[in-house]
C-alpha cells in the first residue's frame, strides 16, 4: 500500500494518491491531471477510482478530464447529481482497491454530499480517513456552503456536528487524519499549518471535538466570526456539478504570445482585462494603464477568484518571461478559463513600442511616519477585519480588500491615501484596482504594517470587553 499526499501550497489544498497491488485511486485531483496519469503509468498501475469528498467551492476539481483520459469511476457521497457519469456511492459502501479497502462514511455538514473515506489496510485495520472538508487539522469545514440548499447554515452545522461525533470520532485514537486542506483555506477560519496528523490528538485539541460540548455550543462556536465566502465560491462548485472545459485545450488557448499591438487590440476591442502578474515591486515601477496587479507570488489564485467578479472574464496576461503556463495553470484551478493570451516580451516590449506606461506612487515605512508626524494623512488599512481590529493605526481607514469592490464608495477620488496591508502585496492590488476605477491620488507603503510597526506611530490595540 502507497499513500503520498500532493499539495498545492497555493491553494493550500491537499490531494491524495493512493496504490495497492497494480491499482489507484486519486483523491480530490488538481485540474491539471497529468501528473496523476504519469505517476501510476511510473508504478506500472491503473487508475481505477476518482474519489470525490465533495463538491468542491475553492478550486476546479480534475475529476472530469482524469475520468475521461482514463477511464476511472468517479464517486461521490450519497444524494450527489452531476450532468456527467459518475458512481453515488451509499453511506457505508467499501470500494475494494488491490489488497486494501476504502469505506464511504457520509458526513455532511460542509456540504450535504460530504463524506469520508475510511482505508483499511491488508489486515483489516483502520488506517486513515480523508476527511475532505469534514474534519481539518485544528478545525472543522465551514456549514455555509451547501448548492441551492433550502437548509440554513445552522441546519448544516447541526448535521457537521453529528457526523463528527457518530462517523468519525468513534474511530481509533491511531487513525491518521489526512485533510482536504491546511491553513490558508477559506473553507475554515483556524486550520492548522500541518497537513496530516493523528485523530487521537485531534480529539484533544481540536475545539470542535471537545467531548463535553453541546450540539448548541457546536454550532455557535463554529458559525462565530466565519467570514462571508469568497464570491467565486458558488461558481467552482457549480463548475465541479456540471463540468467544465478541457485543461489542455484552455492551456493551448492562453498560452499565445501576443506582440504589444496585438495585446493592445485585444485590450480595446475583446473587453479584455490586463492582469498583471509579475512581483509587486515591477508593478510598481512601471505598468500598463488601467492593468491590475494580482502576483504570482502570493494568494494569486484565490485573490483572482475574490476579486475579478465575471469569472468568465476575458483576460490578457502580463508575466515574468516563461511564467505564461503557470499563470494559466493557476487561474484555471479556480474556474478562470478564458485567457486569450500574454504580451510577448512583457513590460519591455510594450516600452519599445512607444506604448504608454503608469508607476505606483511608493514610499518606505520611515518616509511615511516622517510625514505622518508631520501632517493629517488619509490613511488606508486593506488588511482583513481580523488583522485591522488586532491593531491598526490610530488614523487609519479601514478598506479590506476581500470587500474592495462592494466599498469602494467609501474612498473620496479627490483625496491621496496611503496604502497599506501586512506586508506589500495586498496593498498593490488594492491599488491597481482603485488607479483602475479612476484614484489617482494613491501610495503604496512598502513593505506595509510590519514595517511601520518599527516606527514610533501611535497604533491601537483591540481589546475585548469582559462579560460580568
Amino acid at each position: 500500500m502507497k499513500i503520498e499526499q500532493l499539495y498545492t501550497g497555493c491553494l493550500a489544498q491537499g490531494a491524495y494518491y493512493i496504490e495497492s497491488d497494480g491499482e489507484v485511486a486519486i483523491i480530490d485531483p488538481l485540474r491539471e491531471v497529468q501528473q496523476y496519469i504519469d505517476k501510476a503509468k511510473a508504478n506500472n498501475a491503473n487508475i481505477e477510482y476518482i474519489l470525490e469528498t465533495h463538491f468542491h467551492a475553492d478550486f476546479v476539481s480534475g475529476h472530469v478530464d482524469l475520468a475521461n483520459e482514463t477511464g476511472a469511476t468517479i464517486v461521490f457521497g450519497p444524494g450527489a447529481t452531476t450532468d456527467y457519469d459518475m458512481h453515488s456511492a451509499k453511506d457505508g459502501e467499501v470500494l475494494k482497491l488491490g489488497k486494501v479497502t476504502i469505506k464511504v462514511l457520509h458526513t455532511p455538514g460542509h456540504t450535504l454530499e460530504s463524506v469520508t473515506y475510511l482505508l483499511i489496510d491488508e489486515n483489516g485495520k483502520d488506517h486513515a480517513i480523508f476527511s475532505g472538508d469534514t474534519l481539518f487539522l485544528g478545525d472543522v469545514g465551514r456549514p455555509d456552503l451547501a448548492i441551492k440548499s433550502d437548509l440554513t447554515k445552522e441546519d448544516l452545522a447541526e448535521m457537521l456536528y453529528d457526523s463528527l461525533r457518530h462517523k468519525i470520532m468513534p474511530l481509533a485514537d491511531d487513525v491518521i487524519v489526512y485533510p482536504a486542506h491546511g491553513a490558508g483555506s477559506a473553507c475554515g477560519k483556524n486550520l492548522s499549518k500541518e497537513t496530516v496528523g493523528i485523530l487521537g490528538e485531534q480529539k484533544k485539541t481540536n475545539y470542535a471535538l471537545r467531548q463535553n460540548m453541546t450540539k448548541a455550543d457546536f454550532v455557535k462556536e463554529v458559525l462565530d466570526g466565519i467570514a462571508p465566502p469568497p464570491q467565486y465560491f458558488a461558481k467552482n462548485a457549480m463548475l465541479n456539478k456540471m463540468g467544465y472545459n478541457n485543461f489542455d485545450n484552455v492551456l493551448q488557448t492562453g498560452n499565445v504570445a501576443l506582440k504589444p499591438e496585438e495585446f493592445e487590440a485585444m485590450a480595446n476591442h475583446e473587453s479584455a482585462l490586463v492582469l498583471d502578474v509579475r512581483p509587486q515591486a515591477d508593478f510598481i515601477k512601471g505598468h500598463i494603464p488601467n492593468s491590475i496587479f494580482i502576483g504570482l507570488n502570493g494568494g494569486f489564485a484565490p485573490w483572482v477568484g475574490a476579486l475579478i467578479t465575471d469569472i468568465n472574464q476575458p483576460l490578457i496576461l502580463v508575466v515574468p518571461e516563461g511564467k505564461s503556463e503557470e499563470a494559466i495553470t493557476r487561474l484555471s484551478r479556480v474556474g478562470y478559463d478564458n485567457t486569450l493570451g500574454y504580451l510577448e516580451g512583457g513590460i519591455d516590449a510594450w516600452r519599445n513600442a512607444g506604448k504608454d506606461i503608469e508607476a505606483l506612487a511608493s514610499i518606505s515605512a520611515e518616509e511615511f511616519a516622517d510625514k505622518a508626524k508631520k501632517q493629517s494623512l488619509n490613511i488606508l488599512d486593506v488588511r482583513k477585519d481580523g488583522e485591522y481590529q488586532s491593531m491598526h493605526l490610530e488614523e487609519a481607514q479601514h478598506l479590506s480588500l476581500d470587500f474592495i469592490n462592494e466599498k469602494m464608495n467609501e474612498v473620496d477620488k479627490n483625496k491621496t491615501y496611503y496604502v497599506h496591508c501586512a506586508g506589500g502585496y495586498r496593498s498593490v492590488i488594492a491599488a491597481s484596482i482603485l488607479k483602475a476605477r479612476g484614484f489617482n491620488n494613491l501610495v503604496d507603503i512598502a513593505g506595509g504594517f510590519g514595517a511601520i510597526k518599527k516606527t514610533d506611530l501611535p497604533t491601537t490595540d483591540f481589546v475585548c470587553p469582559t462579560t460580568l
